[in-house]
């Protein structure tokens, strides 16, 4: 891989970790209600199902679905019954009391970013048409996919950080003016509508 394909990636790996989407949603929502530190477990738990992604796209997986509609409705319907439960739950949640975090809900707020992150079969096919792009196949594929791979992580990573370690400094002042419930429905509702949305998504879309 050459510096200027990697630099290539670098940037496209830049416009789809700013373009919001479920993981997203979900640390600004837990952020709010929650803590900075739930939040940033659920985010964890999203790193760990994009690895699993790309690693599961790089074996095969991606292009199963690809060719399966069975495998890749079953996923589908799996990921939007949860984002639309997750949806629910969301908007009728209230915000809980932020103090130290014990280990069992350190482990669901993971366990739901895991979730959250896995919910999109599309992810699947779209990381093994992707990753292809920028690698050489004169160099050993092993190496070239764990930087691809690295780098996107770091950069999903940072960009979850940020953003909630941001709204978590803003989160006392919208506790203080009543306005996570209003927040809560909006991400509840959000949550709900991508859900709905992915029931129609197409392999071939």
């Amino acid at each position: 891989m050459s510096l200027a394909t990697y630099l290539l990636y670098l940037g496209a790996v830049a416009v789809l970790v700013a373009t919001p989407g479920p993981t997203m949603l979900m640390c600004v929502s837990n952020a709010i209600n929650h803590g900075p530190r739930r939040a940033l477990a659920s985010g964890a738990g999203a790193i760990a199902a994009s690895f699993v992604i790309m690693a599961a796209s790089a074996l095969g997986l991606g292009a199963l679905l690809a060719a399966s509609e069975a495998a890749f409705t079953g996923l589908k319907v799996f990921g939007a019954i949860y984002l639309i439960w997750l949806g629910i739950m969301t908007f009728h949640s209230q915000a809980a009391p932020v103090s130290s975090m014990a280990p069992r809900q350190s482990r669901s707020f993971f366990v739901q970013g895991l979730l959250v992150g896995a919910s999109n079969p599309k992810a699947l096919i779209f990381f093994a048409a992707f990753f292809p792009q920028f690698i050489d196949a004169s160099q050993p594929a092993a190496w070239q996919f764990a930087v691809l791979a690295f780098t996107f992580m770091a950069g999903d990573g940072l960009m979850m950080l940020l953003c909630t370690l941001g709204v978590g400094r803003i989160a006392p002042l919208l506790r203080q003016h009543s306005a996570i419930r209003w927040i809560n429905r909006t991400c509840g509702t959000f949550f709900a509508l991508l859900g709905g949305m992915l029931l129609f998504v197409r392999r071939n879309a």
